[in-house]
Formats: structure tokens, sequence, C-alpha cells
């Protein structure tokens, strides 16, 4: 998927990893956040294994999660965080990718981006001479994906075999979801409206790796006997209100009938923010197997493993 030059630890896709480096991320943020249970959120780890290192943010696009966990993961790795939006830099002013790369790179030790363009992300990292994580695009969401599977495995859920059902929009998340199904060995059942279509170039990926990526545009279809039922908002940022489109979607919304279809101690995943009553029902987002604040919580330790993976404290 991305094309990058040899010998740079870049974090654009999952695939830049791949499954042995995801495990080991999983297994280290499983490991660190244990060993700081109980103490403040601004207190580093007791290695502080980054102190010195500086990553510079730069968003294109609004955020919270991706915002806040970054930040918090550096304070927590020893290092700190300074953050540039395209309102306040000269991001927004007209200069290049290539020559943000490069500047960026002389002022700080590794660069996360949030845009819409995936291009964007593949030019900065290949004009960067430090690590490029990707904080969202329009195209996939990787860092949203560590958190996700570090959530599914914290309750209960082992990733080889696990049956996963998307509902909804095919997206960015969906993307990175589908990457991952074949890298950790998993399934992953998309129920879409007819029309929506999963990007082929994953679903192929997917499939070469083995995993079964199963799309139908039936949603009890896609639910039924579920391990983990995941959507996410039907209006992305920056959209404007789509009437047609809520109409098309509002049979796939994950509901207390969908869950019902899933095994018996399934859980539910948003990457939020939720819009409540349209891809999900209060009822299920509000619920016993509802697992979105965990998940939420888990972009920091998510975080902190992928900073380690790109400055090559990880394997």
């Amino acid at each position: 998927m991305t094309n990058l030059p040899v010998g740079k630890r870049h974090f654009c896709e999952l695939n830049d990893a791949g499954s042995h480096s995801i495990a080991a991320m999983l297994n280290e943020a499983i490991d660190r956040k244990k060993a700081r249970m109980g103490l403040p959120r601004g207190v580093a780890d007791k290695d502080a294994p980054l102190a010195g290192h500086v990553l510079a943010m730069a968003f294109e696009k609004s955020s919270t999660r991706t915002r806040v966990s970054f930040d918090i993961a550096m304070r927590q790795l020893g290092g700190s965080a300074l953050i540039l939006d395209s309102g306040t830099s000269q991001l927004g002013r007209g200069e290049t990718v290539a020559d943000t790369a490069r500047v960026l790179s002389r002022m700080a030790d590794a660069i996360m981006v949030r845009t819409d363009d995936h291009a964007k992300i593949d030019e900065m990292a290949y004009y960067a001479s430090v690590p490029v994580i990707n904080g969202l695009t329009d195209q996939s969401h990787p860092c949203q994906i560590v958190a996700d599977l570090l959530t599914i495995i914290e309750h209960g859920k082992p990733l080889p075999g696990l049956e996963l059902a998307w509902l909804g929009d095919c997206n960015n998340v969906m993307n990175s979801l589908v990457e991952a199904a074949g890298l950790m060995q998993f399934n992953i059942r998309i129920g879409t409206p007819t029309g929506y279509i999963p990007d082929a170039r994953y679903v192929e990926a997917a499939r070469a790796n083995g995993a079964k990526v199963t799309v139908t545009h039936d949603a009890q279809e896609a639910a039924r006997g579920a391990d983990i039922l995941v959507t996410d908002t039907w209006i992305s940022m920056g959209q404007d209100h789509a009437d047609a489109k809520l109409r098309e979607l509002a049979p796939y919304q994950v509901n207390t009938d969908l869950m019902a279809l899933a095994k018996a101690d399934a859980k539910f995943l948003h990457c939020l923010p939720a819009h409540v009553g349209d891809e999900v029902s209060k009822e299920v987002f509000e619920g016993p197997q509802s697992v979105v604040f965990d998940e939420a919580e888990n972009r920091i330790h998510a975080q902190k493993s992928v900073l380690q993976w790109c400055f090559g404290q990880l394997g």
C-alpha cells in the first residue's frame, strides 16, 4: 500500500509495521498500561523511554482523541509534543508538504499528521528524515485500529479466528480493520447498502493473507454470530448533512435487535464521536456490551506502543 524509502520506521498503514510488530505493540501496551495503574495521567512511566524526544503534531482536520492521546502518550513516555494546525501555521497558507516535512525533521524527532488526502502522508514520509505517523487520512486510520485490537484483547477475545462485523458506511476505519484482519488472522463481515463498495485493495490484501472478508447487504447476516460489532459515524467531518445517505444506512444501525444476533458476550466498538440515534441506538451505546470508552482511553496506550515502535524500541 505505502511505497516508502527503505530504512525509515513510518507508520502510515498497519502493513508498514506488519503482524509481528503489531503483536509486539499490543503486548507492550498491555504491560505499560498495567504498570502505571493508579498514577496520575501526566506522570511519566518509570523508564521514560522517550525522554528528551519531541513529537510534532500537524492537524488539518479537527481532533479530540488523537490530539489528546498523542500528547499524553508522549508525556507518559517522558517526551513532549507540540501542535501545529492549519489555522496558525504555514500548512494552511500554501507551504508544500515536502518543505514542511524537511523543516519539521530538523526541529522534532517524529511527526504525526492528521489530514484528508492520504497522498499527503506518503509525501510527508518520503521527505521526512524522522518517523511519520498517520493520525488519520480519508483512506486509513491505523492508530485507531491498534487501540481497537487492544480493547478486543482486554475483553477476552483472542484475535486469531475472531468474527468481527462492520455495519454501515465503507470508510477509512473500515479499511484499516480489513487490513488488520489479514495481518492478525481474524475474519470480517461488512454489512453495507448496495452501491457502497469496500476498497478492493484492502479486501484483496486481507484475503491473500488468509482472512475471510465477506461483503453483504444484509445487516442481520453480518451481525449473526459476531464476537465484535463495529460502526462509525455516517456523516464524516466536513460533509454536509446528507438525508439520502442516512436513509440508505438506517437499516444498518447497531441496535438491540442486531446485538441479539451476535454472540451473547459480543462487544460493541465505535471510534467516536458518535451520532447516537443514527449509526447506533442509545440502548446499545450506553448498554453493558458497549466498550467505547475503554476503546477511547486505549488510544493513549496504543499511541505509546506505536511511538516506541517508530523509534525502534519494539521489534
